[in-house]
């Protein structure tokens, strides 16, 4: 029986900890997807060796 009560105890505290960091606005573990600053994305796209990312935006859609 004590290990059914903690678990359920483990299950509130970590709920608490999600609410906590929902209520904080950004989420710590998804900074790292957001895709950023424009600067940087035309960066990382040239260091890809794509095309930047002015010539991406501009060019024609194939569905066009």
């Amino acid at each position: 029986m004590a290990s059914h009560d903690e678990e359920t105890l483990r299950m509130a505290a970590l709920a608490a900890v999600l609410s906590m960091l929902a209520q904080n606005g950004d989420d710590a573990s998804q900074i790292a997807r957001n895709p950023g600053l424009p600067w940087s994305q035309d960066h990382r796209r040239m260091n890809m060796g794509l095309s930047s990312l002015m010539q991406k935006r501009t060019s024609r859609s194939p569905w066009k």
